[in-house]
């Protein structure tokens, strides 16, 4: 392995691409919607109650309107501004945590690769024992008794267990990277521990780095869902699960208001669908083998 040799692959991947316009797409519409809509809606109560989307008609015979073109739930607030609202804060919350997670994992996985001896075992018992900690359970419990938890609580409980992956991830890599070629070259010229961490060996984890940020942004975003689809997110600001969660506790399902719950689910499915994407293209670049694969 040489120095730079991650970065002579192609980046024009055709997953990466897909997934990230999805995804930039998803946030454009919850950025420029906050220009272009009015907001408000999302939180204070309009009329009609449980009007469907335009172009269609709900049990009671009322038609959409383009005052709310995607409808609006039984307090009347507006499905409209509630997406726009709520799919950035969902995404912010798995941004944030995966961010947090990929920090300790950088500076925890580099420490016990290159350093090694007690300070590895150690670190590597606390990732086994993280590990097999059931986190959904741990946060459910937390939450509970904190009740109330704005964004960046949330994203931080759900970061204490973002970490172990990254670690192992660099970790492994650095081990790999410590004996090569141009990192013994790097030391016989008197280059610092920080320059073989950041500037010869840092170069060639990148690849792996975003696989591994996209993997845990993912599984935070769907933490974080889990815990708002049972009312245990964020207060006070829309999200995507919160409104699920608000459609299943009045019973949406059963009275045939499909677009409470059906148009968050959507859009937490194609933003997932894009984070998919997003890491099989880093995976592709990353790995050769899988890069030739799909050529």
């Amino acid at each position: 392995m040489g120095r730079f040799n991650k970065w002579d692959t192609p980046w024009l991947n055709p997953k990466l691409i897909t997934g990230a316009s999805m995804i930039a797409v998803i946030l454009l519409v919850g950025i420029i919607g906050r220009f272009v809509w009015d907001t408000n809606l999302a939180y204070t109560a309009s009329s009609p109650l449980n009007l469907p989307p335009v172009g269609f008609v709900n049990s009671r015979g009322q038609e959409g309107t383009w005052e709310h073109p995607l409808g609006t739930e039984n307090s009347g607030r507006d499905m409209l501004a509630v997406i726009i609202l709520g799919a950035p804060n969902s995404f912010l919350i798995g941004i944030v945590a995966a961010t947090a997670g990929m920090a300790a994992g950088i500076v925890l996985g580099f420490t016990a690769g290159f350093v090694g001896g007690r300070v590895d075992d150690v670190i590597r018992l606390l990732s086994d024992v993280t590990i097999t900690i059931p986190s959904l359970m741990v946060l459910i419990v937390i939450q509970s008794v904190m009740r109330q938890v704005d964004i960046t609580t949330m994203a931080l409980l759900i970061a204490a267990f973002a970490w172990p992956s990254p670690t192992r991830l660099i970790r492994a890599q650095v081990l790999s990277m410590r004996e090569s070629g141009y990192v013994q070259m790097a030391k016989l010229s008197g280059a610092s521990t920080f320059d073989i961490m950041f500037r010869e060996m840092m170069p060639n984890l990148i690849p792996y780095l975003f696989a591994s940020f996209i993997g845990n942004a993912t599984g935070a975003i769907l933490a974080a869902v889990g815990l708002e689809t049972l009312g245990l997110g964020p207060q006070r600001v829309p999200t995507l699960g919160g409104t699920i969660y608000d459609a299943i506790s009045a019973a949406a399902l059963l009275r045939n208001m499909w677009w409470w719950w059906g148009l968050p689910t959507l859009l937490l499915a194609l933003m997932f669908i894009g984070l998919l994407l997003i890491n099989l293209g880093f995976d592709e670049i990353a790995n050769p083998r899988l890069r030739r694969a799909s050529s």
